[in-house]
């Protein structure tokens, strides 16, 4: 690296001057308090710090299940047992119930997800709560408009994806209740699904089950229960608890799931149990169970035995035809934990490097922002081949590093997917390119991320990433997975990516395995990086605006220039400049001033001095500043306006000064046509 010595000059700035073509800009710096998050600051369970406040609580279901499946009908059978702990302060008049499978129903409302195949859907044939039997086929009593509701007990919406026992005693606060439920399901199969989950089998080869139990919808201090529809792209949002769930199958028939097997005695044969005994002594992957070799211990049918704690939801794959091969990952703190991976064996290929990525991730990961907490992790092989739940991924190689970075979020750090997918893809998304730079050596480029935004900005069918997602129409992936890793890089665009990266690390400690809101995130992130952030969230979070910032017009002589740095979008960013200057000797100090007297902030690179001024200066309301600058005898070549290309621009020809026909400027990528 070449330093550049400081020579002396004088910086002299000059208010803005008053936008010649757009009104003055009233620029809000306030985050937006919706009354569900000012009811739970009310309460103490939220505050704003960011972390959880005094009076936090959550609800937590453990889950006893038994099922079977028969690979003849693709029928699961199963009965469970949900212990619901009301940690909350409030008795509870009614329980809501998610049963995702009637999503393949014909009569439910779906988003962009088309099932493989139409089925019944969730058939519930029994329901009590502590022993008491739920009448399925009884209705509400007609309540008359003038009167209060009669208190009921019984249930509604069995088929639709959400449904609600009534309670005419209510379960009261800090204490527990248990309720039973008889289903059974059909996995959809065939060539036609569109979308993740909508199909889960391969014929009767393979069997992928996800979301095929009847869960509880989660219960929370700020709406209470979550009553949105399953509608297909959007995923979940689960209480956390324990599983210990018993899954029959066929003799022969390998089962892989979330947590822990608890009888390989039972199920595996001696030659599988003895190689995995070795899995986490080396980095070697050894073959558990190969081509030609017996599958399971004899049986014309086996129960499989898992266990999980401090999980949010149970997935599991079975197929008479998978190979199983294993190797491990070191966490740190930790020690090291088992990688799995069960597949077809004409799709080995697809699985080579499946367990060289997923132990990067881990450990990658691990090293970021928390380690891992979970006792192993599986690779299941099947028809969605991108999907995650605790534990469990379902993928192969190509996408192990998005799925295995899921066990951070949503299945540590709870998010709400349903409602802000950016809090779990897209901060999914923004580590995939730190983890994938890591992975072949090389330090990750966040540079020209956040000024890609520029060219979406505007786009009438953008919702807003506080939009409830799942009714994000189109631009659902953009809303969800991209627009997040544009938002950090602008972030570190002002405090520096290393600084945003360790408070989200904080911020993974303190939320892990509770459910953080945006309000949480945004006041946790602007505490630890020790600035008033409001306009920064607000325009990220609640609107679509972008900065289109620009040199806007300059006059250099010399070691002297002015120029106008001008934003002509509604979001503020701080003023970015490089000034590229010509060799020169000698030593000296600087002093650099802005309106008001702020002083910036000055580095040298090479033969330039990068100049910062807070984003206060637009506070004022102008769109232009006018500067002056004096170097004395030091000849300024160029004027770079976002030098970093941090900053939602859509026209970044526009961003150098003097202008050259041709010339890309600092972000040539950028340069052209709108990135969908």
């Amino acid at each position: 690296m070449r330093f550049l010595p400081v020579f002396l000059f004088a910086l002299l700035l000059t208010p803005a001057a008053a936008a010649q073509d757009a009104p003055e800009r009233g620029i809000r710096r306030t985050i937006p308090m919706t009354n569900a998050i000012q009811r739970a600051f009310d309460a103490g369970t939220r505050d704003a710090t960011g972390t959880p406040g005094p009076n936090y609580w959550q609800l937590e279901t453990d889950f006893e299940i038994e099922a079977s499946l028969n690979p003849a009908t693709q029928v699961i059978s199963g009965s469970e047992r949900i212990t619901i702990r009301n940690n909350s302060p409030s008795p509870l008049d009614r329980i809501v119930l998610r049963l995702d499978h009637n999503i393949f129903r014909d009569d439910v409302p779906r988003g962009f997800s088309v099932p493989a195949e139409e089925t019944e859907g969730m058939v519930v044939t029994r329901m009590a709560l502590d022993g008491r039997e739920v009448d399925l086929f009884a209705r509400p009593p007609v309540r008359r408009f003038d009167q209060p509701p009669t208190p009921w007990f019984g249930v509604s919406g069995l088929q639709s994806t959400v449904a609600t026992l009534s309670l005419d005693a209510p379960i009261p606060p800090n204490s527990t209740a248990t309720l039973e439920i008889d289903w059974h399901t059909k996995l959809p199969g065939g060539p036609n699904g569109q979308g993740h989950r909508m199909t889960q089998r391969w014929e009767d080869r393979l069997f992928q089950p996800t979301q095929w139990f009847p869960r509880l919808a989660k219960l929370d201090d700020l709406r209470g229960w979550d009553t949105n529809p399953y509608l297909g792209p959007s995923e979940f949002y689960n209480n956390f608890g324990r599983f210990d769930v018993k899954i029959d199958v066929p003799g022969g028939w390998i089962v892989s799931g979330t947590g822990v097997l608890q009888n390989p005695d039972e199920v595996l044969t001696a030659t599988a149990r003895e190689r995995l005994a070795r899995v986490t002594a080396s980095d070697e992957e050894i073959m558990i169970v190969g081509e030609g070799e017996p599958k399971t211990a004899p049986g014309t049918s086996l129960t499989w035995h898992f266990k999980a704690d401090k999980v949010n939801d149970f997935a599991w794959a079975t197929s008479r035809d998978f190979l199983w091969r294993a190797t491990r990952a070191t966490i740190p703190t930790k020690g090291p934990v088992p990688i799995h991976m069960v597949y077809l064996p004409e799709r080995a290929p697809f699985f080579a490097e499946a367990g060289t990525r997923t132990r990067h991730a881990l450990e990658f990961y691990s090293a970021l922002w928390a380690p891992y907490p979970f006792p192993q992790l599986t690779l299941q092989d099947g028809p969605s081949a991108g999907m995650e739940y605790p534990m469990v991924i379902n993928s192969n190689q190509g996408a192990a590093d998005h799925e295995t970075a899921h066990q951070w979020w949503p299945m540590m750090v709870g998010t709400n997917e349903t409602w802000y997918g950016w809090m779990d893809e897209g901060f999914n998304t923004y580590m995939n390119i730190l983890s994938g730079a890591d992975s072949r050596g090389e330090p990750a480029v966040l540079d020209g991320q956040g000024l890609m935004y520029g060219m979406i900005s505007g786009d009438e069918w953008e919702p807003p990433m506080m939009w409830n997602a799942n009714f994000g129409g189109p631009l659902y992936g953009f809303q969800t997975y991209q627009k997040a890793p544009l938002m950090l890089s602008m972030l570190g665009g002002i405090f520096g990516d290393d600084a945003v990266q360790k408070v989200m690390s904080d911020y993974t400690h303190a939320w892990a395995f509770k459910h953080p809101s945006p309000w949480d995130y945004a006041h946790f992130m602007q505490r630890g990086l020790g600035a008033d952030l409001g306009w920064f969230w607000y325009y990220w979070l609640w609107t679509t605006e972008r900065v289109d910032g620009s040199i806007a017009e300059a006059s250099i002589d010399g070691g002297k220039a002015r120029f106008t740095v001008r934003q002509d979008g509604e979001m503020p960013s701080p003023v970015v400049v490089r000034i590229e200057m010509g060799a020169a000797s000698g030593n000296a100090t600087a002093t650099v001033r802005g309106p008001g007297g702020a002083e910036a902030t000055v580095r040298v690179d090479g033969n330039s001095l990068v100049l910062t001024w807070p984003v206060d200066v637009w506070f004022g309301g102008s769109r232009s500043l006018d500067f002056d600058l004096d170097f004395g005898d030091r000849a300024i070549e160029r004027i770079v306006w976002d030098p970093g290309c941090r900053f939602p621009d859509r026209n970044v020809s526009d961003n150098v000064w003097p202008r050259v026909e041709g010339d890309p400027g600092v972000c040539p990528s950028q340069r052209g046509g709108r990135r969908r």
